[in-house]
Order: C-alpha cells, then structure tokens, then sequence
C-alpha cells in the first residue's frame, strides 16, 4: 500500500493546530446560545443532534474544502464528499452530544487526517475547556492549553493489577452478555466522559479505556492521538481499530492482553 509521507506531517498538523483554534472562536462568537435539539432515531431510541452539530461541520468542510479542494470529507451529519483524492477527513463536529446538551464541558469536534482510509493526524478540541490534543508526528502528540503545550506520553509502567480503568457500555451488551465478563466489570472504577477520556490516557491519567459501538468519526481521529502517546489501541477482538466497533486502549501490551483476555466472551 502507497505510505504516508512524513513530510505531510508538519503541513497538516499546522492546518489542524489553526482549525482548533478557529473552531473554538467560532463557538463563542456564533454557537454559544440556545440551539435546537432533534432526535436521528425518532422515537427508536436517542440519538440527539443539535444546530450545533451541524453548523460545526459546515464550518470545519469550508475550511479543509478552501485549503484542500480534491481531498475526500466525510461527515457524521453531511455524508461523504467522495474525490479521487487518496486524502479523506474525517469529521465528528460535536463527539459527546449528550454532553453538549445538558451543559457538560467534555464535548469536543473531532477530525482525522487520512491516507488510504488510515488515520495518521488526529485532533480533538474541547471549546469549552479550552484546550485541545493533536498529534503532530507518528510519535509526538501534545496537549495545548493556556498557550502552552505538554507532550502526551502514557504511563507505560503501571501494571494490570494497579492499571486505571473507564469504560462505557452505551447500552449495546446484554444483561446476558454482562455476566460473562464480571471480572473486567468489576474493574470499571472510572467513568468515561466521551473522547476526553482517551485523550486523559494519553495524558498518563489512565491505563485502560474501552467503549462500545464507535462510529469511525469516533475513533479515528482518537487513534493517531493515542498511538503517538504510546498507546495500544485495537477492537476487542484484537483488530484495527480503523473499522470502528468496540474499543480498547492500553497503556502497555501486556495490559492490553490482559483485558483481551477478559472481554473474549464478548468479543465476537
């Protein structure tokens, strides 16, 4: 397969570290007031979309169409703009919806760079807490806030026994297929807040994160973020994580095994 260049790395990571800031003024000035909630599943369930969402994606396709007019978008609320081009972003304007709507501050607009559909730039903003993650190399991801920025780097060093765990079902495993994994529920001591909690292992914060039933505007622009952190990240049957699903993300590989092993009886 035809690779990404690393000399793409500091063109696209600039356009991206402007577009944070850019997306965050752009809240402020515009979106920072009462807005319209729908329901995508009407009456099926809840899956609320806001004014919101969709003015942040027409925003973030203005910008990346002005800058980068044959790459491919594609659009949790827009579709997929399908060019020739071997570029595709991938957008989530608003990661946390929920969030969004009873005033929670962890919402965040999430956008992927990729390359023959694998994501090799990633950012995550948080407007409202005002500060956002992005990776800028294979293997350098930082976190920018108050003008400054930190290097994100996992805490590799601590074991499965001691290791910190979020996780989030999202109403997508049984109550059958829970008792299968009681051991892996009883380590669920950390609540997961949207992407923000990928983005606090990247920090060091935490070692575990697992989630269930990710779009791929979900995880994409989270996987470059993480690996350059030093994360493992894969579906729970141990596969690329590029196909979206269910998520985990470990510290180190011997935890991330670990918690394989535990969640194999619903892997599948």
């Amino acid at each position: 397969m035809d690779q990404f260049n690393s000399k793409y790395y500091p063109i696209y990571a600039s356009f991206l570290n402007q577009l944070a800031k850019d997306l965050t003024k752009f809240y402020y000035k515009k979106l920072d007031k009462p807005f319209k909630i729908s329901n995508k599943l009407k009456g099926k369930g809840y899956d609320p979309v806001t004014t919101s969402d969709k003015a942040f994606e027409k925003f973030i396709r203005s910008k990346i169409s002005k800058k980068f007019p044959t790459h491919q978008i594609i659009g949790e609320e827009y579709g997929h703009k399908n060019t020739k081009s071997k570029f595709s972003w991938v957008i989530d304007p608003i990661d946390g919806t929920r969030s969004y709507v009873v005033g929670n501050p962890s919402w965040s607009n999430l956008i992927s760079l990729n390359y023959n559909g694998e994501p090799f730039l990633g950012l995550a903003n948080f407007p409202k807490m005002k500060k956002y993650y992005l990776n800028t190399s294979k293997n350098s991801a930082y976190v920018f806030e108050n003008n400054k920025k930190r290097k994100l780097k996992v805490n590799t060093r601590v074991n499965f026994a001691n290791a910190k765990l979020a996780a989030a079902f999202h109403n997508t495993l049984s109550l059958k297929q829970q008792s299968k994994i009681t051991k892996f529920i009883k380590r669920m001591q950390f609540p997961c807040f949207d992407a923000l909690t990928y983005c606090q292992l990247a920090e060091g914060r935490l070692e575990l994160v697992a989630q269930c039933a990710n779009k791929i505007w979900d995880i994409h622009p989270i996987m470059p973020i993480v690996r350059a952190s030093g994360a493992i990240v894969t579906t729970w049957d141990n596969k690329n994580p590029v196909v979206g699903g269910n998520i985990i993300i470990s510290n180190n590989i011997v935890n991330h095994n670990k918690v394989l092993k535990l969640l194999k009886p619903v892997s599948k």
